[in-house]
């Protein structure tokens, strides 16, 4: 599976065997900048110019959660190995865990 965000507000999941796209995940008000997937490829986090992190079940295309804090565009979303700890970091200049 491969990922993409894009400048239509969008998330989407491509088959990379086939090149098909298998779903697009809807949710910002703004440009996508960053996609990642949890390291047990269940979970997608998503951050994007709207200052939100978004949370995806993989296998639903189901937005689990929206996070908020930062004051500028999300640029860094990162999955701890054990998943009990998501940070973002934000072209505001802060890092939240």
């Amino acid at each position: 599976m491969l990922t993409s965000g894009s400048g239509n507000v969008t998330v989407q999941l491509w088959d990379v065997v086939t090149g098909q796209l298998q779903q697009t995940l809807k949710g910002y008000n703004s440009w996508v900048c960053l996609v990642t997937f949890s390291p047990d490829l269940t979970v997608l986090a998503s951050g994007s110019g709207d200052i939100t992190v978004q949370l995806w079940d993989v296998i639903t295309g189901q937005l689990r959660q929206t996070l908020k804090g930062h004051s500028s565009r999300v640029r860094l979303v990162a999955f701890s190995p054990d998943l009990t700890v998501l940070a973002s970091g934000s072209a505001d200049g802060t890092v939240r865990l």
